[in-house]
């Protein structure tokens, strides 16, 4: 029994183990970086590889290229922007999905359209990109959009010009797709393995089926709730190739509108790398690490926001 135990906590103690072992390798990499950029790294909007070909200059210590300076306030608004329009439309959908799936259809079609569903969620992002730009750019540059600038203009950050499909609501449709299989199939597993007495006892006292989901089912799957929906938001924080291809890859402005060409920081360090590697000093590269540490940063950030937010919710149930 004891070196079964051992075993166990051997194996368990291997994935925290690999993610303090990447953080450290990256904060170590990137410590050049975080010395020379310094609380401006998170703050300007002027990432610029400087003069490849002129000497390197001396600044705060680190050799870097004349005219080099690193400043992501535009990732990160990107990144964050773009997660939260697809949390907020792949929540509501995610969960009507599941609702549907568990209540609303025949027996004999649940185990395949769950199926269909769940499949979605094994198809390569780079896929989800190639649709995106041959199918939905065209489609929301050419209608969608200008219909919306025109008719919706009024609302903050929906007028001015519609763009050509390029841009932040762009990366948030195709990061809906992406992340509403992760909560769909949460939730749906969660309302199966409900008690069927559940059920009964509100239909016993005279609940329809809307009302047994909404009022009696759904109250006890908050936790399973937040917990998908954490999943679905660190999948599309660190989504990548999908949203390089639809994005825009914006550089060093900050977005005007819904419509607006943006970058987020997983898909600038793939498109940027290979001219971080053209640094003979290599602090491009040491800065890219420094935006992996800051998007490792804001992932933990959320993770453990919901971990807070599990511990109350889980408080006020057993007060109930």
């Amino acid at each position: 029994m004891l070196n079964f135990r051992r075993v166990t906590a051997l194996l368990a103690s291997i994935v925290p183990a690999s993610l303090i072992a990447i953080v450290v390798f990256l904060a170590v990499y990137a410590w050049p970086a975080i010395r020379l950029n310094g609380i401006a790294f998170v703050t300007d909007n002027s990432w610029n590889l400087g003069s490849l070909y002129a000497n390197p200059i001396m600044v705060r210590g680190q050799e870097i290229m004349p005219g080099a300076h690193y400043g992501i306030l535009f990732l990160i608004v990107g990144t964050l922007l773009s997660t939260a329009i697809a949390i907020a439309i792949a929540v509501p959908v995610g969960v009507g999905a599941a609702l549907f799936l568990a209540e609303g259809v025949p027996a004999p079609l649940r185990p395949w359209l769950s199926f269909m569903v769940e499949l979605l969620a094994a198809i390569p992002s780079v896929v989800y990109g190639l649709w995106g730009f041959v199918v939905v750019i065209p489609f929301l540059g050419h209608h969608l959009y200008p219909f919306m600038a025109r008719w919706l203009g009024f609302i903050p950050f929906f007028g001015g010009a519609p763009g050509s499909g390029y841009g932040l609501l762009t990366s948030g449709f195709v990061l809906t797709l992406m992340i509403v299989p992760l909560i769909t199939a949460t939730l749906r597993d969660a309302l199966v393995s409900q008690p069927a007495k559940l059920r009964e006892a509100a239909v016993a006292l005279g609940a329809n089926r809307f009302e047994t989901l909404w009022k009696v089912l759904l109250p006890g799957l908050r936790r399973v709730l937040i917990g998908s929906s954490i999943l679905a938001t660190g999948r599309a924080l660190g989504e990548t190739m999908a949203v390089l291809m639809v994005s825009g890859n914006a550089l060093n402005y900050l977005p005007s509108n819904i419509y607006t060409p943006i970058s987020t920081m997983a898909s600038f360090i793939v498109s940027q790398l290979d001219s971080a590697l053209e640094d003979p000093t290599g602090m491009a590269v040491r800065s890219l690490a420094e935006v992996a540490v800051v998007l490792c940063a804001i992932s933990i950030v959320v993770n453990g926001f919901a971990r807070v937010l599990m511990y109350y919710e889980g408080l006020s149930s057993r007060v109930v």
